[in-house]
């Protein structure tokens, strides 16, 4: 197939970052799954720009497709853009279809292997606060429950603070 050439539209992935954030009002980075045996760590997603445009901490998703992130990102941007303030650390009714419950919980993502270099670049180094979405089961029950599916916890750990 002969057709024109197209040009080069390689852009910089922070000057993409900004742009997404100077769009939208945040971004939304993508961290892939590594399948070490010894140290599996599931794929993630995390927001970039909640806290400059909600006052709200970057919200790290693990285990979800990255297109089942980004839907859920936008639920939390649309109740954050609306002015709903979402408590930490206590079961939030409302956001997710069929009343399933959630929980945004205070997180250290890097002390369990996740690497958010994007975020502290996009962050300039500075000290920005990150909270885990913990997302149900198909039974309703949180991560941290007695019911919660087994198969998920590899899928979904709790990447609470250390010290909590």
């Amino acid at each position: 197939m002969n057709g024109p050439h197209l040009p080069n539209f390689h852009i910089p992935h922070l000057e993409k970052i900004e742009w997404m954030i100077e769009t939208n009002g945040w971004a939304l980075e993508v961290i892939p799954p590594h399948p070490d045996p010894a140290a599996p760590i599931p794929g993630a997603a995390y927001t970039l720009g909640f806290p400059a445009t909600f006052g709200f901490a970057e919200v790290i998703l693990v285990g979800l497709t990255p297109a089942a992130a980004h839907s859920i990102a936008e639920l939390v941007a649309d109740c954050l853009r609306g002015g709903a303030e979402i408590p930490l650390g206590v079961e939030v009714v409302g956001l997710l279809d069929g009343e399933l419950r959630c929980v945004f919980a205070v997180a250290d993502p890097r002390s369990h292997g996740f690497e958010m270099a994007t975020a502290d670049a996009w962050h300039r180094g500075q000290h920005f606060d990150v909270v885990q979405m913990l997302w149900p089961d198909r039974n309703g029950f949180l991560p941290y429950e007695v019911g919660y599916d087994q198969r998920l916890r590899g899928l979904q750990p709790l990447l609470t603070r250390q010290s909590e």
